[in-house]
């Protein structure tokens, strides 16, 4: 424990954000880096907890007390060493992590929590900046071949923990970059893409290899692909979004809010586009359906295109402004969460059903909507319609998608449409295919994803070699 007293004389710290006037003029990274004094400071608050919490708040178990502890005696590489054990990509979960491990802090119960994630992003900033960061190339090769599906962050994951073992990893992304939902879902103002290029790079230097622009199930057969490699894992994602059928769905201006954030991604990065019609939000009343991530990553791009007006519906009730710590904590809360996104100009109402898409020449010009309430039952004579020249469906996701990979690989799937593979072998109901991430858990987080890769690559060792060394 570096400073006994450090929770009693140091108040929460966190990173702030360049001014909103400023930031929505630009699509780059925002946040202002706590200074190395500062951070320090924030890393002495951890008060080495004899059951620290965070551990089990954290998906990927990070050793969150120890590197604490390290950042404040100023010892950098050790702490990144330590942050690198449980986590190959610290610096997407630095940015884009919602931080349930800062819900489960012990401080978090009558205080403000440590200021964890802004913690584990300082080191793995410093660990880039000071070249600590290199290749581990594996001392001797195995001979086993191995085949991922997707580069989301659960193939990455995957693919660097087996590669560093000796095997001869080869990672298959239908796109033409790698990263999934990390490089064309999540907007360059939360995470610019230079921070996945830079991995690749040094996944590609420890003998990970991709095949861009490979969709498996159309451009390579699956039986082929199992057939030549001795392991396979499916670790494609969850991509199939959650549609809302209703009258006039079928109006232009009515998009998946993934479209509409792929492409502006693809914008910025000077990629081909994948559609030749462009979702642009200019001079334009938006209406974002969902009240989640996806659905605030809508309006931050929205306002960035200089949208009218940008208004986010959610058919959940308002959920208070605190939680009630004694209650809810170790666990994640419900409450109102504000993101910069929020902050940058959107209206907000809760408890709203939409009902009908209204529409004038075969472009939509409002919504019709009513009120619901806490059980989801229709309030009498609550109709009311909104004006709206673009509307964004961000309700979450449903499954992956079955066209192709999942209709020709003759594996097993669950209830709800994902691989069917438990949490300790992640072996699919077809011999040597293995499946992890979101394409076996449904839609989650991106530190949940880098959790199942890891696991799956544990597994996956210890499938061809008898044993593994590898982490779970």
């Amino acid at each position: 424990m570096g400073k006994v007293t450090g929770f009693l004389e140091i108040d929460r710290q966190d990173r702030k954000y360049k001014p909103a006037a400023d930031r929505i003029r630009h699509y780059d990274e925002f946040v202002i880096p706590l200074s190395e004094e500062a951070t320090r400071g924030q890393a002495s608050r951890c008060m080495d907890c004899g059951i620290p919490f965070c551990h089990n708040g954290c998906p990927v178990n990070n050793q969150i007390p120890d590197w604490n502890d390290l950042v404040y005696h100023g010892d950098w590489r050790r702490a990144l060493e330590n942050l690198h054990s449980t986590n190959n990509f610290p610096e997407f979960t630095g940015r884009i992590c919602p931080a349930p491990c800062e819900a489960s802090c012990t401080l978090n119960l009558q205080d403000q929590p440590v200021t964890i994630k802004s913690i584990e992003c300082a080191i793995i900033d410093r660990g880039f900046r000071e070249g600590w960061v290199v290749p581990l190339r594996p001392g001797h090769k195995t001979g086993r071949k191995i085949a991922i599906v997707g580069s989301g962050p659960a193939g990455l994951a995957a693919a660097q923990q087996l590669a560093r073992v000796g095997h001869d990893v080869h990672v298959y992304e239908k796109l033409a970059k790698a990263g999934g939902l990390l490089r064309y879902g999540i907007p360059d103002f939360k995470m610019e893409k230079h921070l996945i290029d830079r991995r690749v790079e040094q996944m590609t230097a420890e003998g990970v290899v991709f095949h861009y622009n490979v969709n498996v199930g159309v451009d390579l057969s699956a039986g082929e692909l199992v057939d030549s490699h001795d392991a396979v894992i499916l670790a494609g994602g969850a991509e199939k979004p959650r549609d809302l059928p209703i009258p006039g769905r079928e109006l232009d201006g009515v998009h998946f809010a993934m479209d509409f954030l792929a492409q502006q991604n693809r914008r910025v990065s000077g990629e081909p586009q994948l559609r030749n019609e462009p979702i642009l939000a200019t001079g334009k009343h938006v209406i974002v359906i969902g009240g989640g991530d996806t659905g605030s990553d809508c309006i931050g791009t929205s306002v960035r295109h200089r949208a009218l007006s940008v208004t986010q519906l959610e058919i959940m009730p308002r959920p208070p402004e605190k939680e009630n710590k004694l209650l809810t904590w170790p666990d994640w809360p419900l409450k109102l969460r504000t993101s910069s996104s929020h902050e940058e100009g959107a209206l907000r109402d809760f408890s709203v059903l939409t009902k009908e898409f209204v529409g004038q020449n075969g472009a939509v010009t409002g919504l019709r909507c009513i009120r619901v309430d806490d059980q989801m039952q229709e309030v009498p004579d609550s109709s009311f319609t909104i004006q709206a020249d673009l509307v964004l469906l961000a309700m979450g996701f449903v499954s992956p998608v079955r066209d192709g990979l999942l209709e020709k690989i003759d594996v097993n799937l669950d209830a709800r449409g994902n691989v069917a593979a438990d949490t300790r072998a992640y072996i699919s109901s077809r011999d040597k295919v293995f499946a992890c991430g979101d394409m076996r858990r449904g839609q989650s987080l991106v530190v949940w994803a880098i959790r199942e890769g890891r696991q799956c690559a544990a597994s996956v060792d210890a499938f061809l070699t008898g044993d593994t060394d590898l982490p779970r």
